[in-house]
């Protein structure tokens, strides 16, 4: 089946890639694994073999239909023809309680949105294993003080542990992409961290890295002055890509103060 541009498909083929891949996964029987994407179902198969069951989202309605007759003998996986970030991942989970594993080989085009919109369903999900741009990745797991830290690492801190498992090159793929990837695993904190429950944590963020190269006291006018800065403990001098994610939770704490 030819890859669809318009859903940014690259279908994984080879066997080694995809062997390696599973066993950094090591998905065990009796888990509620859900796969995003699966595409010609290259890791479907092994994926459905080691658990026992398994759901998976797949947007593009010719391929889940192949799916569907492939696997029509099998019950236990079921197929769901839908748009990966509109779904609600609460409704799969089968029990108070029980919590989702969460893979996909995830097109380039929506892996940011998508990433946020999981972060919805965090106290559903037990972690994630994702395929994405390295470049993405770079985002993720960069520490403060790197050209690549940022607010997609910063958002998804509180939320999750992020480590980078896996560089993949572009010869795994047909049609092979332009760029390297990267398996990322991101296993979700069961409570996030007082710092960060507070709404202004993302108000926050955006805000100092929406004009990164500005000083706090500039990005952050609009919520807090240079005093109030200083108070939470950070340097109103400072520029966002310094500030680790607990310092940003202390900022969005002081201005819930100051806002309530």
């Amino acid at each position: 089946m030819r890859a669809r541009r318009r859903f940014g498909q690259n279908f994984l083929h080879d066997p080694a890639v995809i062997e390696r891949i599973v066993a950094l996964i090591d998905p065990q029987a009796g888990q509620h694994l859900v796969e995003i994407g699966p595409g010609l179902g290259a890791l479907t198969r092994p994926l459905f073999a080691a658990a026992g069951a398994l759901d998976v989202i797949e947007i593009d309605r010719d391929l889940a239909g192949t799916l569907r007759q492939e696997f029509a003998a099998h019950a236990q996986l079921r197929v769901h023809a839908a748009d990966a970030l509109r779904f609600d991942y609460a409704a799969l989970a089968r029990a108070p309680g029980a919590r989702l594993r969460l893979i996909g080989n995830l097109p380039y085009n929506i892996s940011t949105p998508l990433l946020f919109h999981l972060l919805g369903f965090s106290e559903h999900i037990a972690d994630m294993h994702f395929m994405l741009q390295k470049e993405v990745v770079d985002r993720i797991v960069a520490a403060p003080g790197g050209r690549q830290y940022g607010r997609l690492g910063v958002m998804l801190a509180p939320r999750v542990q992020a480590d980078r498992l896996l560089d993949i090159g572009p010869g795994a793929f047909r049609p092979a992409p332009r760029v390297t990837s990267s398996i990322v695993r991101l296993l979700v904190r069961p409570t996030p961290p007082a710092w960060a429950a507070e709404p202004y944590y993302g108000a926050v963020v955006a805000a100092a890295f929406g004009q990164r190269r500005k000083m706090l006291s500039n990005a952050l006018a609009a919520l807090l002055s240079p005093a109030q800065i200083e108070a939470a403990g950070v340097d109103p001098r400072a520029r966002a890509e310094t500030l680790a994610a607990p310092q940003f939770g202390a900022l969005a704490q002081a201005a819930a103060a100051v806002i309530h």
